[in-house]
């Protein structure tokens, strides 16, 4: 059997406490929030419930920890909600649920902050990076500067790529890119939206898992997926199993694979049994020899849940592999 690894793509719920200071907080001092300019107060609760969060991954036992992403208000589109050149204007959908995010137009050069990079110094017990994909950060974002599609997803990838290279040093990265199955590239734009990643992964010293949930990709962008220089494709097997399967016996794919195996948006808490038999399920499913590493993960994000919820799936997920067949 392949290692198993357990991690998870980030952006977990607040605590509880945090949820109530910040909100008292945010609404005295609004106005300096525009550009993610939080005031003292407000940098102080983060830090408090950044640590809290590392400690709890560390408490599970989970093999890869990230930095929480507890400011990431506008979830994936949060490295360019905080640019000082994109303007954010109404609510938007976050995708299909009750997830709101406000809408990033891009109105200048998409210069690198390190806004990103200076969360990971902050949680120096990180070892796992999370960013949203390059496709997936055009797709939430309107373009007012670059001018037609291809070069706005080229400006966006350079953008991430430039962040990414300010990381300190990690052993993965996680590029989340759920517009892949929601919102599938057309021909042509396929093959651009793998050169992006491309772009991504190659700004940074670590194995890159390209994490796709919501369902399974359609077979002609997961094709032009496999050509990307990533380490590993992420699959939801929570969503859309047969149609995982399918794609990963039809093309192949990377030589390690991460596996959506716990539901993220379902207060339902799984067993480490269930998850370790579901990750043998997958392997059994798949034709290749064993994977170099596999990485067990939550299908989504995790912030849809309650926090002890979301803490209670952290100890399951840690607590599988060791249910797995060797």
């Amino acid at each position: 059997m392949s290692d198993v690894i357990a991690t998870t793509p980030g952006l977990y719920p607040l605590p509880d406490w945090a949820k109530e200071d910040l909100a008292d907080l945010k609404g005295h001092q609004k106005d300096d929030l525009i550009s993610g300019d939080e005031g003292g107060e407000i940098a102080e609760a983060y830090a408090r419930a950044r640590e809290e969060t590392v400690d709890r991954q560390r408490e599970a036992g989970l093999d890869r920890v990230v930095e929480g992403q507890l400011r990431w208000d506008d979830m994936l589109a949060h490295p360019l909600c905080v640019h000082d050149d994109v303007e954010t204007r109404g609510i938007v959908r976050y995708y299909d649920n009750n997830n709101f995010y406000r809408e990033p137009v891009v109105r200048g050069e998409l210069t690198p902050g390190g806004d990103v990079a200076a969360e990971l110094e902050a949680a120096s017990e990180a070892t796992q990076a999370v960013l949203p994909g390059p496709y997936s950060l055009s797709d939430l974002a309107t373009d007012e500067h670059y001018g037609d599609d291809a070069s706005f997803l080229d400006a966006v990838a350079e953008f991430l790529a430039a962040e990414a290279a300010e990381f300190p040093p990690v052993e993965t990265l996680f590029l989340l890119e759920p517009s892949l199955v929601t919102d599938a590239p057309d021909d042509g734009e396929d093959e651009r939206a793998s050169a992006a990643i491309d772009t991504v992964a190659a700004a940074v010293d670590a194995d890159v898992v390209v994490h796709t949930y919501w369902g399974s990709i359609p077979e002609k962008p997961y094709a032009h997926l496999m050509d990307a220089d990533v380490d590993a494709i992420g699959f939801d097997f929570v969503s859309d199993h047969e149609g995982s399967v399918y794609n990963i016996q039809e093309y192949g794919t990377k030589d390690d694979i991460a596996l959506g195996v716990v539901d993220g948006q379902n207060t339902l808490v799984e067993a480490p049994e269930d998850i370790a038999e579901r990750i043998e399920w997958v392997d059994s499913q798949l034709p290749n020899e064993a994977f170099g590493t596999i990485y067990a993960s939550s299908n989504t994000e995790l912030f849809y849940l309650p926090t002890n919820r979301a803490e209670a799936k952290l100890d399951a997920l840690a607590a599988a592999p060791a249910e797995v067949s060797r």
